[in-house]
């Protein structure tokens, strides 16, 4: 991998927030030819989770309605074309970056600026992967088409407790653990696909390690107080969900 000590550094917090590896059997099946196109296609559709993820978080606990519905205006054509089909490359490609106005915190949000700016930043980024990951499969020849959802996220938010503002707390740290997960997955798949994706792998790992840092300073700044059990805790079961055997083959699953 090019700037191999470059991005030991970048990665190292985050094989330290991990508490597994990736296996090697998941990273063989991830590279068979024939693996291709789910691989590209669900993890489209992890960037468009996350951005929803961030944009949720944002509309629950940060903005009026007048925000919330510039944001849901600026994710529909992404779930248009992902739920049910609409548009296409060429429609997508009019819709990158297309907030249409500014976000504002409302007046009784006790999280303010800092919770917008990080999670339109990181929708922003998302959005723009998920463009990315589109284009290649267009230059490919590979077509979208619906897939199930594999088992990760829903692991992981299951153990999410439901009172505040604990519930926050820890969507927070599930996003953490995701973003870390990717970034780590990037890395350790890259250089076993083409030069094109190698390349587009590596591109995103800067990004990926902010999201997971993002994620975790939010966190710890909402909760006041050590979370370290509680990180620790979603760090083992994210680790089981990703050591299980697993039959369903995704971005985030589990050991073939």
């Amino acid at each position: 991998m090019k700037n191999s000590e470059q991005f030991d550094e970048l990665l190292a917090p985050i094989h330290t927030f991990l508490q597994c590896k990736t296996p090697d059997a998941w990273i063989i099946k991830a590279s068979q030819p024939e693996n291709l196109r789910m691989l590209l296609i669900d993890h489209m559709i992890c960037e468009l989770k996350a951005a929803q993820t961030a944009m949720w978080l944002i509309r629950k606990y940060a903005v009026d309605k007048q925000s919330g519905d510039a944001l849901l205006a600026w994710l529909k054509p992404y779930e248009d074309f992902i739920y049910r089909k609409q548009g296409d490359f060429e429609t997508l490609s009019g819709h990158k970056n297309a907030l249409s106005k500014q976000i504002k915190p409302r007046a009784d949000s006790p999280y303010g600026q800092d919770l917008i700016d990080k999670m339109v930043l990181l929708i922003k980024e998302e959005l723009h992967h998920f463009y990315q990951v589109l284009e290649i499969m267009h230059t490919r020849g590979i077509e979208y088409d619906n897939i199930s959802a594999g088992r990760y996220a829903k692991g992981l938010i299951r153990h999410v407790k439901t009172h505040e503002p604990q519930t926050l707390i820890d969507k927070l740290i599930c996003g953490a653990y995701i973003e870390a997960r990717s970034c780590e997955r990037f890395a350790k798949l890259a250089p076993h696909l083409d030069d094109e994706l190698e390349k587009f792998y590596i591109s995103l790992l800067r990004s990926e390690a902010r999201h997971y840092q993002d994620y975790l300073t939010l966190a710890e700044q909402i909760a006041g107080e050590d979370i370290s059990a509680r990180v620790d805790f979603f760090g083992q079961q994210e680790a089981q969900l990703i050591l299980a055997p697993d039959d369903d083959f995704k971005f985030h699953s589990g050991c073939p």
